[in-house]
């Protein structure tokens, strides 16, 4: 399983950014995928999940209403487009998925986001 982040970057408060996550190695259309972010001296915590065959899209309280989760299954690719970005969203941003349950989850090197005032 091969899992790689891009989009990251600096943007300024109430910007907005989109981050990809290219997927390999296992047959990306049947398993939902999730995006999870960690900020300095926090634990990591869960931002979106999406269902295999985008059937089920499902967000933190925070993000609600300004971040969407999508997918293309045709490139093995699932999104996270981050709408009205404040400060309290500046974390490194990582997808993962987990084959089976109770298996560990499988993670990317993640992507920094960082959002000024």
């Amino acid at each position: 399983v091969q899992l790689v982040e891009s989009g990251g970057g600096l943007v300024q408060s109430g910007g907005s950014l989109r981050l990809s996550c290219a997927a390999s190695g296992f047959t990306f259309r049947n398993y939902a995928m999730s995006w999870f972010r960690q900020a300095p001296g926090k634990e990591r915590e869960l931002v979106a999940t999406i269902t295999s065959g985008s059937e089920v899209t499902a967000y933190g309280d925070s993000v609600k209403g300004r971040f969407t989760i999508s997918r293309d299954d045709a490139k093995n690719t699932v999104y996270l487009q981050m709408n009205s970005l404040n400060p309290e969203d500046t974390a490194v941003y990582y997808c993962s998925l987990r084959l089976r349950v109770g298996q560990e989850r499988n993670w990317g090197q993640g992507t920094q986001v960082t959002v000024s005032s």
